[in-house]
């Protein structure tokens, strides 16, 4: 197994109506802050996950509208439109 990173990554969570309403109930229903109980969820999902190259595309391909994303983005990258990822950091 690699190297864990000795600080916590900070990372961004766009949720659809559908899902932050589930995520507000569940946090809700017990007592926690919807952060912390999304945080909790998503880190059990990925000790559960398989990252077996089949069992990640169909993650991916169950994601609605990400095919097409990913299109949209290949060709803004391709009009030059963006930022490089060197400039990010």
């Amino acid at each position: 197994m690699p190297e864990m990173a000795t600080s916590p990554r900070r990372i961004n969570v766009t949720l659809d109506d559908e899902h932050a309403y589930k995520l507000a109930r569940f946090a809700e229903r017990s007592h926690m802050q919807e952060g912390t109980l999304a945080r909790s969820l998503l880190s059990t999902a990925l000790d559960d996950a398989d990252p077996d190259a089949a069992s990640i595309t169909e993650i991916l391909d169950a994601i609605p509208g990400a095919w097409e994303r990913t299109q949209e983005g290949l060709a803004q990258a391709a009009r030059g439109e963006g930022t490089p990822l060197d400039e990010l950091a």
